[in-house]
């Protein structure tokens, strides 16, 4: 991402002007696989925590279904695809947090490849909480129910070419050689980028490479 300060001054900006009003704000940031959510979501956060703002960072990837639940239904190979998630149970989280709750929220672990429950603490005064994920955006059902819950919407709209190259590069940097990093990209990885593209609510950001 070329300009992620900018990027990082737009959200800000736009958290601190609802600041003034509320005590809780939501932000979800979405984007496909390989656009860069995380690395903008971190740093968000210690933007906003260099600015003495205390907030909590909430990765969906926590809500992965077990590979044992996948395996029994034949979705393994589909692993990251919509299907793959526990939706409802983002959806009831992100309904606590909307109700500052004291919640705890499950995280991914990828050198395990498995969900950590009640990894992450957002205790009911901590003022902002940012979601990140490939389909907090996303216009299929369960995942539309998410929708009322954001205070503040950011997608990261990074070109398909882009993408892919991105996502091959993920397998490479695990040392497979360039056909299979190529083959895994596009059996899976690639789809899903490209149905996050296509099935997209309107964000209130729009951000570009």
């Amino acid at each position: 991402m070329q300009d992620i300060s900018h990027h990082i001054n737009q959200l800000a900006d736009r958290i601190y002007a609802l600041k003034a009003t509320q005590d809780r704000i939501i932000i979800a940031v979405a984007g496909a696989p390989g656009s860069g959510k995380s690395t903008l979501a971190s740093e968000l956060s210690r933007r906003l925590s260099d600015q003495k703002t205390r907030n909590v960072v909430v990765p969906m990837d926590g809500f992965h279904l077990d590979n044992r639940i996948l395996e029994d239904r034949g979705l393994m190979q589909r692993k990251g695809a919509p299907e793959t998630f526990d939706a409802g149970g983002l959806v009831r989280l992100v309904k606590a947090l909307a109700s500052a709750e004291d919640v705890y929220a499950p995280v991914f672990d990828r050198p395990r490849d498995l969900a950590i429950a009640g990894a992450v603490h957002i205790p009911p005064d901590c003022p902002v909480i940012i979601v990140e994920g490939n389909y907090l955006l996303f216009d299929e059902d369960p995942w539309t129910e998410l929708q009322q819950y954001w205070d503040i919407t950011a997608f990261l709209d990074v070109p398909m070419p882009e993408l892919r190259a991105r996502l091959i590069q993920r397998w490479l940097n695990l040392n497979y050689s360039r056909t299979v990093a190529t083959r895994r990209a596009e059996s899976n990885d690639i789809p899903n980028a490209q149905r996050v593209r296509d099935h997209i609510i309107t964000a209130e950001f729009t951000l570009t490479p």
